[in-house]
């Protein structure tokens, strides 16, 4: 039997029996969190991710979850991360075209078709690109003599631990709250985003924007101090220097009631005056720093910043070219999800249904992006029409997606030309299916017959391009060329060829 590595690398053992029972059962502590973003520091902050490097990430993922849930820019950032991939289709790629292997494939396509919340699932497995680590437990169920996956349970991220000494991944539990268990084979999906090298526990992406989050915290607090104080205009009471101690008190009576009921009433004598903020330069501090948190977040997280922060200032092709940094992440986000789909999934349900020694499928995202076929034509048509490069059909019907027609179907022409619209046409299997593609077909041996021969007569052009030293020089060869080119086995092929065209023009006059 092969020797299994697990998501640590490290060897597993193998089950030939699913494990039916939840093993990370759902515990009422899973709903609470002790918000250790409340009054973050950065003394805390290096705190917390100390006990993250030492195996206990538990405030670690409490933080990154309340990161997500308080920052709408970055929680947009971490969606359309994930929402690229989860907008892919996929297939089940068998591992050769042998029958077994494409049986295999047949049954992982069904098994995947057949758990449900599949989509969500792949959304909580792709949770790891923000937080290093994710991992959903397998609920596996026997129906119909086979062995399938009824669904797979998100496991909150604080209820894994590392051991300190080996970094092995283990699963908190009630009766092991402390040094946790170890994960049995084929249960658990664990999926790891390696952001950077290191522990898993430090691959997250929020581990390296968890310092701007916090310094953008503190600039929202003092801005918002700040539009507290200075965004109401000041209320200045003034009063004549013989006023009495009542007159002053009615006077800041009045002052207070301007400002929350936006009513009172002053003496003739008594004036109050409105003092407006003069500048934006305690604001615009404030909101250049927030926005540069924003854009260091969007680099950290999209590769980029222009698709975010572009505004009215941006331009679509430069959004354009930072769109494609991003495909780079999107292609390593499906490579590195669809790796561990293949290990944690896919390989216990081929071992439970077909045995250890059968070879494993493939799942793939179809992150290419889309291609331009206007612009795929017309090098086509330049390939065809100028260079005389012969193209077979069926790759033209296979490369644009266009059904291959079927005998008694209508063709749709050109009009003016291309081929000949006919009626009644008997079509079979590798034979025209109008007169004009006849002649096509005619036109195209010609060509290919053609290629050597023209390749032969260009020859001595291509010796006088390889050693003439200057453009002057070639000139004059080329003159001198031209009598000794060997034409006359072109000028016969263009006669045959055009002596075939005659006989089938005559052919198909006289038969109609």
């Amino acid at each position: 039997m092969p020797t299994i590595y697990g998501p640590d690398g490290r060897p597993i053992k193998m089950r030939e029996k699913p494990i039916m029972d939840e093993v990370a059962v759902a515990s009422i502590r899973d709903r609470f969190s002790s918000y250790p973003s409340v009054g973050l520091t950065p003394q805390r902050l290096a705190r917390i991710f100390r006990e993250a490097d030492e195996g206990d990430i538990l405030r670690q993922a409490e933080l990154f979850e309340e990161m997500e849930e308080k920052d709408p820019h970055l929680y947009s950032l971490l969606q359309t991360r994930k929402n690229a991939v989860l907008g892919l289709d996929y297939d089940v790629i068998p591992f050769s075209d042998d029958p077994r292997d494409r049986e295999v494939a047949d049954f992982i396509t069904e098994a995947l078709d057949h758990i449900l919340g599949f989509e969500e699932a792949l959304l909580d497995l792709l949770d790891a690109i923000g937080k290093g680590i994710s991992g959903t437990e397998i609920m596996w169920e026997i129906a119909d003599g086979r062995v399938w996956a009824r669904e797979l349970r998100w496991v909150p991220q604080k209820r894994f631990t590392f051991t300190a000494d080996t970094g092995e991944l283990r699963l908190l539990t009630d009766q092991n709250p402390v040094q946790g268990i170890e994960l049995p084979a084929n249960k658990f999906i664990i999926h790891k985003y390696k952001a950077r090298s290191g522990h898993p526990s430090r691959q997250g992406v929020l581990r390296v924007v968890a310092w701007m989050y916090l310094f953008k915290n503190y600039t929202l607090k003092d801005w918002v101090a700040f539009a507290e104080v200075f965004g109401m205009p000041l209320r200045l009471g003034k009063y004549d220097p013989g006023a009495s101690p009542e007159d002053r008190e009615k006077l800041l009576q009045a002052v207070v009631q301007l400002g929350t009921d936006a009513a009172g009433i002053i003496s003739r004598n008594t004036d109050i005056e409105f003092i407006e903020t003069k500048g934006t330069g305690g604001a615009s501090i404030y909101q250049g720093l927030a926005n540069f948190c924003n854009a260091e977040m969007s680099k950290a997280i999209l590769g980029q910043t222009l698709t975010t922060e572009v505004g009215s200032r941006g331009s679509y092709a430069a959004s354009q070219t930072h769109a494609e940094v991003r495909q780079d992440l999107l292609e390593a986000d499906c490579k590195a999800l669809a790796e561990t789909l293949r290990r944690d999934l896919i390989r216990p349900l081929v071992l439970f249904n077909f045995g250890p020694e059968v070879r494993l499928p493939w799942i793939k995202f179809h992150y290419e992006p889309p291609e331009d076929l206007a612009a795929e034509s017309k090098t086509y048509a330049t390939l065809v029409k100028e260079v005389g490069l012969p193209i077979a059909a069926e790759h033209i019907y296979e490369k644009f997606g266009i059904p291959k027609p079927e005998a008694g179907q209508t063709l749709v022409t050109p009009p003016g030309g291309g081929a000949m619209p006919l009626k009644n046409l008997v079509m079979s299997d590798g034979d025209p299916r109008t007169a004009q593609g006849k002649v096509d077909r005619l036109a195209d041996l010609a060509v290919m017959q053609a290629l050597p021969v023209v390749r032969d007569m260009l020859e001595p052009v291509k010796r006088a391009i390889a050693e003439a030293t200057s453009l002057e020089e070639l000139r004059e060869r080329l003159a001198e060329l031209y009598g000794q080119m060997a034409r006359d086995e072109f000028e016969d092929l263009v006669q045959r060829a055009l002596y075939a065209a005659d006989l089938y023009g005559r052919y198909t006059v006289i038969n109609g």
